[in-house]
């Protein structure tokens, strides 16, 4: 298989049945899953099929609560002549931003399987920084979900600001990141958002680090003004970060995509500051986006 687009065909509404297949070789074959460095998605499975077979790979959007399964993309698996079946997703058309399970149909009219995760090469993805990268911004990662399959987490942004290294000094946190997409102007600022309070709003102004490199100092004390300091036994109060290119230009959410790391919440752990009676710091949301939680005192 060779181009971005060979083997690519969409779907809608395939089967939603995750037994074993009908007339499939195996139950939930495992599956080796590479993004090179041209971006595209490769996945080599074993299956013990013969050379005259058509078995696809199927990559599902997973709904949002509440919405039934749309969206599908099926890619064509080719053999090798000995046993092995590769398929290519090329870079594009991207995948809509979300997460997306992959399944095998080993036959047309078969159900789907769901693939478990064998061995993912992802060393193109490690160094980060995204040199080179263009808008929009499309990320793949393949992980390994909580039950044991094999998924991909996709991005993709029409501007993005890419979070880097995070240093910590008494009260506050600076922050560098990188711009992709419009340029940095007069009045680009970082704008903290308070979840849920759409005018409670923190202006920092961004200092230029070459290029359209840029950092910023928050000082979490300044999040505690006007009910920002939560009570004990209360919810954390959660600041989402923005930053804004130029005076009148929209915002842009600061997250950390360009690596290899589809869930950044529970891997990246940043130390909290005590603030009296609360505590603040930073961390990556489940979309791998970067907020600031103000937690209070433990309820007695």
């Amino acid at each position: 298989m060779s181009g971005d687009n060979s083997g690519y065909t969409p779907v809608t509404n395939p089967s939603v049945t995750n037994g074993p297949a009908t007339n499939g070789p195996v139950e939930k074959p495992r599956a080796d899953a590479t993004v090179d460095e041209e971006g595209r998605f490769v996945v080599r499975v074993r299956l013990p099929l013969p050379d005259t077979a058509h078995p696809r790979l199927l990559l599902q959007l997973r709904p949002k609560k509440g919405q039934s399964e749309e969206l599908g993309r099926v890619v064509a698996l080719e053999s090798d002549g000995k046993g092995e079946w590769r398929g290519v997703l090329g870079t594009a058309p991207a995948l809509a931003e979300g997460r997306w399970d992959a399944y095998l149909l080993a036959a047309p009219g078969d159900e789907r399987v769901p693939l478990l995760p064998g061995l993912r090469d992802l060393r193109a993805l490690v160094s980060g920084g995204g040199d080179g990268r263009t808008t929009p911004l499309a990320v793949r990662i393949p992980y390994a979900t909580k039950d044991g399959r094999l998924a991909v987490r996709a991005w993709l942004r029409a501007s993005h600001a890419e979070a880097g290294r995070i240093v910590f000094a008494g009260r506050s946190m600076t922050v560098r990141a990188r711009l992709f997409g419009p340029r940095l102007g007069e009045g680009a600022a970082a704008l903290l958002q308070r979840r849920g309070r759409a005018t409670a709003v923190r202006q920092i102004a961004l200092r230029a680090e070459g290029g359209q490199d840029f950092s910023f100092t928050v000082d979490y004390q300044e999040l505690l003004a006007d009910g920002g300091e939560p009570g004990a036994g209360a919810a954390p109060v959660i600041w989402d970060v923005y930053v804004r290119p130029a005076t009148g230009a929209s915002r842009i959410r600061v997250a950390r995509l360009l690596d290899d790391v589809a869930d950044r919440k529970a891997v990246f752990v940043y130390p909290a500051a005590a603030l009296g009676g609360v505590t603040a710091r930073p961390y990556y949301t489940v979309d791998n986006d970067l907020s600031v939680e103000i937690a209070p005192p433990p309820a007695r």
